[in-house]
C-alpha cells in the first residue's frame, strides 16, 4: 500500500512527451512582498507573470535555473507593463527560453483545456474525429468514436459536415468545426450531414462526457497459441482501468501468453505507467524518481499482479516518457522480452499547474532512473530484440495501420516466434 501522503504526490507527477500529460495542482505561492506590490499585482497581467515564475522558482529541477539569475528574472518580468494578458503571456514565454527546457512551458487556456482534456482520457462533445475533405473544402467524419452520441445517432465514416448549428463549413478549419461542435455534457447540436447516395439530412445530437480508448485488445489464434494482444496509445487517466479489463478479459478467453504493443505511445500520467507496471509485475522495483534537493522517491510493484503468462513488449523510437518507464521496469525484472527500435529517451517528470487566469504551466521537476539505476535520457531504452524496418515495410505499416498487430507486422511476428519458443516445453537432458 502507498502512504497516503506519497499517494498525493504521486498524482501530480507526470511525464511528458509530445503531448502534455496533465493533472491540475493548486499552487501556494510565496509571499509578494508589501501590501502595496500585492495591490499593483492583483487583478492585472503581472499577477500570472509572477504566478509564473513562482512556481518555476519553486519547483524547477535545476537550482541553478541552466546558468540564469531567476531573482533578476523577476525583477525584470515585474518591471514592465503589459497591456494585455497576451503580452504577458509572451513575456512567459520568453523567461521560460532560458531554462532551455522544452518540457517546461507554458499554454494559454485553449491549449490548457484542450490537453487537459486529452490526459483526463475523456472529452465532451458528440464524439466524433474530423478532417478536413481537401476536393470539397468541407469537414469530414473520420470516425465516430466508442460509446458516442454520434455512433449511436448513425454518423459514419465519410460523412460530410455542411452545417453546425446552421453555420456553413463550406473552408472551415478542422479546429473551428470542433470548437463549434464541442460544449456542455447535456446541450445540444445540430450536424447537417451528407453521405454519397443521400439527400443531406439534420442529425441533433446531445452532447456527452465520452471516456476516450486508450486500450485496444483483441484474442489472436495462431497455429496452436492463443495469443493476447493489447496496444496501449497513451497513459491517460483511464488507461489503468482499461488495462485490468484488457488483461482479465483475455485472461478468461485462454491466452497463452501477450504482447503489449507501446509503439508510438508518447507517454502520459506516471501513476498510471505504475499501476500498470504493478499489474504484470508481482514484485519488484518499477522506477525512482529523484528531484532537485536529491530526494528520491521509490515506486514498487505490490504483489498485485493480474498474470505472469509470458509477454513480449513492442517498442520503437516514439515510445516515451511513461511508455519507457514501464518498459524499463518489465525489461529490468526479466519480467517481459522488449522487441524493436531505441526508444525515444526522456527520464524527466513534469508537474502540471492550472493557473488563476484558465491557462496552465508544465514544469519539470525530477529525474526518473530505472530499476538497475539506468539515467536513459537522450539514449532510450535498448530492446532485448532489435528490429530493423526495410523502407518497404514501414510504408506498408503506414499505409496500412490494420496490418499492425497481424503476421504481416514484423515487429508482431517477431514477438509471435520469441513467445511461441518460450511455450515450447524443453526436451529433457539424457543422462
Amino acid at each position: 500500500m502507498t502512504r497516503q501522503s506519497d499517494r498525493f504526490r504521486f498524482f501530480h507527477l507526470v511525464l511528458f512527451a509530445g503531448a502534455v500529460a496533465t493533472s491540475t495542482t493548486l499552487s501556494l505561492l510565496t509571499p509578494l512582498g508589501s501590501r502595496a506590490v500585492r495591490a499593483e499585482l492583483d487583478n492585472s497581467p503581472k499577477m500570472l507573470v509572477d504566478e509564473v515564475w513562482q512556481i518555476v522558482n519553486r519547483d524547477y529541477v535545476d537550482g541553478s535555473f541552466n546558468q540564469t539569475d531567476w531573482e533578476a528574472t523577476r525583477a525584470e518580468l515585474l518591471d514592465r507593463n503589459y497591456s494585455s494578458q497576451e503580452e504577458a503571456y509572451r513575456a512567459v514565454r520568453e523567461a521560460l527560453e532560458q531554462l532551455n527546457d522544452p518540457y517546461t512551458r507554458f499554454l494559454d487556456p485553449a491549449q490548457y483545456a484542450a490537453l487537459t482534456s486529452q490526459t483526463a482520457g475523456e472529452l465532451t462533445g458528440v464524439g466524433i474525429r474530423l478532417q478536413l475533405d481537401e476536393d470539397t473544402g468541407r469537414i469530414a467524419v473520420v470516425e465516430p468514436l466508442e460509446n458516442s452520441p454520434a455512433l449511436e445517432a448513425g454518423i459514419q465514416a465519410g460523412d460530410r459536415i455542411l452545417a453546425i448549428d446552421e453555420k456553413s463549413t463550406e473552408n472551415m478549419s478542422v479546429e473551428k468545426a470542433a470548437e463549434l461542435i464541442r460544449g456542455t455534457a447535456g446541450t445540444q447540436v445540430t450536424l447537417q450531414i451528407w453521405r454519397p447516395s443521400e439527400e443531406p439530412f439534420d442529425l441533433t445530437l446531445t452532447r456527452a462526457k465520452i471516456e476516450l480508448a486508450a486500450v485496444n485488445y483483441t484474442l489472436h489464434q495462431e497455429g496452436g497459441t492463443k495469443v493476447g494482444y493489447i496496444r496501449l496509445k497513451e497513459f491517460s487517466s483511464h488507461a489503468a482501468e482499461q488495462m485490468k479489463r484488457a488483461i482479465e478479459t483475455l485472461d478468461e478467453q485462454d491466452a497463452q501468453a501477450f504482447v503489449l504493443d507501446l509503439r508510438g505511445n508518447p507517454g502520459g500520467l506516471l501513476y498510471a505507467s505504475i499501476e500498470i507496471a504493478q499489474m504484470w509485475m508481482d514484485n519488484g522495483a518499477i522506477v525512482r524518481t529523484v528531484d532537485r534537493g536529491g530526494h528520491s522517491q521509490d515506486f514498487n510493484a505490490n504483489h498485485t499482479a493480474i498474470s505472469e503468462k509470458p509477454l513480449a513488449v513492442l517498442v520503437d523510437s516514439n515510445s516515451a516518457s511513461a511508455s519507457e518507464i514501464l518498459a524499463g521496469a518489465l525489461k529490468d525484472n526479466g519480467r517481459a522480452t522488449i522487441i524493436g527500435t531505441q526508444t525515444f529517451g526522456k527520464a524527466l517528470v513534469q508537474s502540471v499547474h492550472g493557473l488563476s487566469d484558465g491557462s496552465g504551466l508544465t514544469v519539470t521537476i525530477a529525474h526518473y532512473y530505472t530499476p538497475d539505476g539506468t539515467d536513459i535520457s537522450h539514449k532510450g531504452i535498448t530492446p532485448d530484440i532489435t528490429i530493423e524496418l526495410s523502407g518497404t515495410q514501414r510504408q506498408q505499416l503506414v499505409t496500412n495501420p490494420d496490418l499492425i498487430g497481424t503476421s504481416e507486422d514484423p515487429y508482431y511476428k517477431q514477438a509471435l516466434s520469441t513467445l511461441q519458443a518460450q511455450l515450447t516445453p524443453k526436451p529433457l537432458a539424457v543422462q
